[in-house]
Formats: C-alpha cells, structure tokens, sequence
C-alpha cells in the first residue's frame, strides 16, 4: 500500500519517517519530498509497505498524532493523475 503523509515537520528525513511507520510493519521505502530548487522539504512524503494489514495499522494509529510537533495527516496515497502540460503564455 502506498501510503500519504501530510503536514510533516520541515526538519524531518527520509530515515526518521521510515523509523515512524518500521513499529507497525515492513517499510518497502519511505521518501520527504524535496523541493528541487532550495532542497528544503515541502512538509510532506510517501511510505510504502507490502502488508495490507500492516500499512492500515500503521494509518489508524499514526493518523492525527503529533510527531515533530506538528498534527501529522496519514491515508491511503490517491493514484496519480495525468496532469496536462502547461504552456507557456506570451
């Protein structure tokens, strides 16, 4: 299950999230996305893990808890969109 992690501390890393949801279960990766210019974390990530069950333990439990002082937001990660190119205007 792709996992959704929202309103994420700043400060935290790829290791520290992955640390968070290793309690309920295996993690296949964990990932704070990046903003590409300034490198800095855009406050929120992506978690996968295998096990149905475990990844939903690890949603309800985490979910609306505090963790780097901040309410975290945790769900099923929608699947991806097709975005439409965007033109530039002249």
């Amino acid at each position: 299950m792709n996992i959704y992690c929202g309103n994420l501390s700043y400060n935290m890393t790829d290791a520290d999230l992955e640390d968070l949801f290793a309690a309920y279960g295996t993690v296949s990766s964990a990932s704070v996305i990046q903003d590409k210019y300034s490198g800095r974390s855009k406050g929120f990530g992506f978690v996968e893990m295998p096990n149905q069950a475990e990844a939903q333990a690890a949603i309800d439990a985490l979910n609306e808890t505090e963790v780097g002082g901040r309410n975290v937001k945790i769900n099923e990660a929608r699947p991806r969109t097709e975005r439409t190119e965007r033109r530039p205007r002249y």
